[in-house]
């Protein structure tokens, strides 16, 4: 292999010839289709300043954990890649661990951005950097453009409530630009007592007590819709929910502003507003998502230092069945709400969510998310959860990334593998090739709009 060869056009395809050559059939009718993406964290701000990107590390490197957290596992220091001066220095290190990244999911996307958005093929290298310097000069490699030239048809992004949500706004008010970015409700940090700042972002929303507290919570989802939000966003490490009367609510919210709640008291709590935020769901009509599943900020030396979003966010085993039922006896099929639930631990898809998505009409099939975002897993998560449930009780693909340049990168690789597993469907007589063509179709654009409400 020459360090500056192309992709294969026929990457992440069957090997087979004949599944090969349906899967190029089927990709073809989806290759150019605008992309939805109802989950992710690139900031309005990116595109309402439309500032060039900075130089190659800091855009693709010292910024993005996916990347960060493996070259740390492979012993270079955070702080050489998060607060060296030099970004030559940070490329290169990058480049000089590059076989760390072969065969992962975060291999493929650098590489297909590298060569598809920045028109530099091959490995990352070190001789590459002012190559890339230039590309990110030109003018079509700007935020605006991109988002053109990306077939960008909606973009979510994921928002503290309290956010003025100033930049949507400008966005929505600007004529020079003509893209859909909608802000995500995210209230987690004002749900769980446990978790840092609780107090102080109680506070903040005006809450006197349980039941203004609740009515704060209504206001701001209120704010959201009205600057455009579809979707509430829940990152839980435990998809637990609650029911529990008004009165026993605001003793234990009295008693987690006073500091006085226990660990088992403040998880009663945070699981109870799963609960009363599924309410809230049910009343105004956004869509309730549910990212469970993941131990945050595993190591606190890193965190304290470095802050959160820096690698060592861990999975754990988690489940729904038991623990959402009390939310699902009251809500599961109430006409017009919609839940998509989300796991890290893959054997979920085929024992739980697959059979809950197969009954409750609220309950859509969250896409592999975070370490599961991959090709092989993408493959796993058909294979787990379509012999149950189908294609249509899932939520479409989900790219959950901060690193903007990526968003194709990854919404190709999920385009390529669902191809190459329709394709094995047709060759073994499970589909007609006008049945497989229009779930193709349909994975891109009708399940995600109906999924999130679009």
């Amino acid at each position: 292999m020459t360090s500056d060869e192309p992709l294969d056009p026929d990457r992440l395809f069957p090997v087979e010839g004949r599944t090969r050559a349906i899967a190029r059939e089927l990709y073809a009718l989806v290759d150019e289709a605008p992309i939805v993406s109802p989950h992710g964290h690139v900031p309005a701000r990116l595109l309402l300043d439309d500032a060039p990107f900075p130089d190659p590390a800091t855009l693709l490197v010292s910024a993005d954990h996916y990347v960060t957290r493996l070259l740390h596992a492979a012993g270079v220091p955070l702080a050489a890649l998060r607060e060296n001066p030099d970004p030559r220095e940070v490329w290169r290190l990058f480049c000089d661990h590059w076989h760390w990244f072969h065969g992962t999911a975060v291999g493929f996307w650098m590489r297909e951005t590298l060569s598809t958005v920045l028109g530099v093929n091959g490995a990352p290298r070190a001789t590459m950097y002012d190559t890339l310097v230039a590309a990110l000069a030109q003018p079509g490699i700007r935020p605006r453009a991109l988002f053109d030239a990306f077939r960008i048809d909606v973009l979510a992004t994921t928002d503290d409530p309290l956010d003025d949500l100033a930049a949507h706004q400008a966005l929505r008010a600007d004529p020079s630009f003509r893209g859909r970015v909608l802000p995500t409700f995210r209230p987690d940090a004002y749900l769980d007592p446990s978790m840092p700042g609780w107090g102080d972002r109680v506070e903040r929303l005006g809450a006197t007590s349980y039941a203004t507290y609740l009515d704060a919570l209504r206001e701001r989802r209120a704010y959201f819709i009205a600057h455009g939000a579809v979707s509430a966003d829940h990152g839980v490490a435990h998809a637990a929910a609650i029911d529990i009367d008004d009165r026993d609510a605001a003793a234990l919210f009295e008693r987690a502003r006073s500091g006085d709640l226990d660990a088992s008291e403040a998880a009663i709590f945070s699981a109870h507003m799963l609960l009363a935020s599924a309410e809230m769901s049910v009343d105004d009509g956004l869509v309730m998502t549910v990212h469970a599943g993941v131990q945050r900020n595993h190591h606190t030396a890193t965190f304290d230092r470095f802050g959160g979003d820096t690698g060592h966010d861990i999975p754990l085993a988690t489940s729904f069945t038991q623990p959402l039922r009390p939310l699902l006896e009251r809500f599961g099929t109430t006409p017009g709400f919609h839940l998509v639930l989300f796991a890290i631990d893959e054997s979920v898809w085929s024992r739980e969510i697959a059979p809950l998505a197969g009954f409750y009409p609220s309950v859509f099939i969250g896409a592999p998310w975070w370490f599961l975002d991959a090709p092989d897993a993408s493959r796993r998560f058909r294979e787990a959860t379509v012999e149950t449930a189908g294609f249509y009780r899932g939520s479409g693909f989900i790219d959950d990334t901060r690193a903007f340049l990526s968003v194709p990168a990854r919404h190709t690789m999920a385009r390529r593998i669902d191809s190459g597993f329709l394709a094995q469907r047709v060759v073994e007589g499970r589909l007609t090739m006008s049945e497989a063509s229009r779930v193709a179709t349909d994975l891109v654009g009708a399940i995600p709009r109906a999924a999130f409400k679009l």
